[in-house]
């Protein structure tokens, strides 16, 4: 309880006892003059009012309060989200540069296979040209020196 809430409340007894006092007295005394209680309950409603207006206040404070403490929290949560978000952006950036430099290194190796498949494949047809034409000098010789031997020549 608040020291304002206990002055309310020991004003509030006092003129509870004072309301008492005269009702007892208007019940005793025949003369008693009736505004005197319509003094008390006049003072019954200043402080009712000026009670409501305390809580009132105080309300207003707690709901300021609770609002400055809302703000607080959402300024928090801002800077938490932003520090996740930066660092989400490092490690994207991160990741995307070892994919790029990754991909760069796939397609220069797929650039040297192809260039030494090319290669390979050259040297083959060379061979196989050799080959041939080994195997076409050889026959031709081989045909030659059995015309030459024979005596058969061809018409």
């Amino acid at each position: 309880m608040t020291p304002q809430e206990r002055e309310s409340e020991a004003e509030m007894e006092a003129l509870f006892s004072q309301f008492s006092f005269l009702a007892n007295q208007a019940l005793e005394d025949e003369n008693f003059d009736p505004a005197r209680i319509e003094e008390i309950l006049d003072l019954f409603e200043q402080e009712a009012y000026a009670s409501w207006s305390s809580v009132e206040a105080e309300h207003q404070k707690e709901a300021q309060d609770a609002m400055n403490s809302l703000k607080e929290a959402e300024d928090y949560l801002d800077s938490i989200m932003e520090a996740a978000m930066a660092e989400f952006r490092q490690s994207y950036d991160a990741a995307e540069k070892s994919s790029k430099e990754e991909l760069s290194s796939l397609v220069h190796s797929a650039d040297a296979a192809r260039k030494m498949g090319q290669s390979l494949g050259a040297a083959a047809v060379g061979s196989s040209e050799k080959y041939l034409d080994a195997a076409l000098s050889s026959a031709t010789a081989t045909m030659k020196s059995a015309f030459a031997t024979s005596k058969v020549h061809p018409s």
